[in-house]
């Protein structure tokens, strides 16, 4: 790839920059090429989209803090309402003209109004000498806003008469933004997703100091192996790659193995890499937790932060609604009543137990069950009633969002949604012990 070249920014810059950015060389070439002199005009607006993770956010703001721009960065998703969004803008622009943080409130109810203030915020000579970058990340959060404020943005160099370029930050195409009547068309500038090779190179940049390049990056290679068909997110990547590195060096640091022996060091990490791809994305713990987690002690390779502790940040209730999912996923409808009624009278368990029942519920995998049996089961294990609640119904949405719970069938159906549950037992175990619940004595495999 060759080097980044452009006459109106300092070489030393452009060379930090190519540092900072690997693998987006190509992108960051043409955004220097649409920004131009820095005295110029630059195109009114720049839509830039990429999948999650595709370095969209990091290189804007990697390229305007490296060559010293004057920018405003704002996420539509903390800035939710138009209002909102155009006085942080507005507060933003206030403190880059000033050069101090800002303090004093903005109030800016109608786009007039925000037009008019943001004329009178361009009244320094160095900000009327250089081209204003606004950037807006996640910018799919506009369309959910009154219908001029897209339009606006687009033309905000022709509405302000002021050097000012927008640049929109999206995960989605630009036909998706586009509104039904006229509007400016911005240039679009495409950031793929990084191959295994790309991949491998920004990851290997962080590799310790102790070890050798060579070796970290025999270490990214074998971690790329196992993750990257499920993974292509580069911070959980990252991410991995510190969580399970001390693992990989066990061997090396016993003494048992050199820093070339592959064979090695591959047989003692693969078992723990296997029980880490159950977590990808569920994790709830830093690396640097982690660390603290392996030197507080406990059993060699035991995997303290990822089996044991991804259930830490879900909420109390939440911790119950999936276990009442496991055990109405397991657990036939008949025997609901022996489980979770306190005045069931006597079961005889010859009758209970049928004889051509050889297979284990577990083996045949989970089974689908109606929500009122899932807040039924709810009812019985939690301590004190519990209110169906919009509340409740919202954690249950939430486990379908994090794929702890699967959405069977259409909600439009008339018999109402129907859901399976789709951790592993070991996970719910875990789970149960948080909350002093002892899963294993209502499970009917287990009897």
């Amino acid at each position: 790839m060759p080097n980044l070249e452009h006459p109106a920014y300092p070489a030393a810059d452009l060379l930090r920059l190519e540092s900072l950015v690997p693998c987006r060389e190509s992108q960051v070439s043409t955004l220097l090429s649409i920004f131009g002199e820095r005295q110029h005009f630059s195109f009114p607006s720049i839509f830039i989209y990429g999948h999650t993770s595709s370095g969209k956010t990091y290189v804007m703001q990697t390229l305007l803090t490296t060559l010293q721009l004057p920018h405003v960065f704002v996420n539509c998703v903390e800035y939710f309402t138009s209002r909102l969004l155009l006085e942080e803008i507005l507060i933003q622009l206030q403190s880059c003209s000033s050069g101090t943080e800002q303090t004093s409130p903005v109030h800016c109810d109608t786009l007039n109004d925000f037009v008019r203030l943001f004329k009178q915020a361009v009244v320094s000579q160095e900000l009327q000498d250089q081209t204003i970058y606004i950037v807006l990340d996640r910018a799919e959060q506009l369309r959910e806003m009154e219908a001029n404020i897209l339009p606006a943005f687009l033309r905000l160099q022709e509405l302000t008469d002021r050097n000012v370029t927008v640049v929109l930050l999206s995960e989605i195409v630009w036909e998706l933004f586009r509104p039904n009547v006229g509007c400016f068309e911005p240039f679009t500038v495409y950031f793929p997703d990084y191959s295994i090779g790309h991949l491998q190179k920004i990851l290997s940049q962080n590799h310790p100091p102790e070890y050798s390049a060579d070796f970290y990056a025999a270490y990214i290679n074998i971690l790329l192996g196992v993750f990257y068909m499920v993974c292509r997110d580069l911070k959980e990547l990252r991410h991995l790659a510190a969580l399970n590195f001390a693992k990989y060096c066990e061997p090396v640091v016993r003494g048992e193995a050199n820093e070339r022996d592959t064979r090695k060091l591959w047989k003692n990490i693969e078992p723990h890499l296997k029980k880490a791809m159950q977590t990808v994305y569920l994790r709830e713990i830093s690396s640097s937790q982690w660390e603290r987690l392996q030197h507080d002690g406990g059993e060699p390779g035991q995997l303290k932060g990822l089996s044991a502790h991804t259930h830490v940040e879900l909420p109390y209730y939440s911790k119950f609604l999936l276990i009442a999912a496991y055990l109405a996923s397991y657990n036939p409808v008949r025997t609901d009543k022996r489980f979770f009624l306190k005045h069931h009278g006597k079961i005889r368990k010859t009758n209970f137990m049928k004889k051509h029942e050889k297979t284990s519920n577990h083996l045949l995998g989970p089974k689908p069950f109606p929500l009122d049996r899932l807040l039924a089961i709810l009812y019985s294990i939690v301590d004190n009633r519990v209110a169906p609640t919009a509340n409740i119904f919202s954690q249950i949405t939430s486990l379908v969002t994090l794929q702890l719970l699967s959405l069977v069938g259409q909600n439009d159906q008339l018999d109402g949604p129907r859901y399976k549950c789709t951790v592993s037992l070991d996970f719910i175990r875990a789970i149960a012990r948080t909350v002093n619940f002892d899963i294993i004595k209502y499970l009917y495999d287990f009897l």
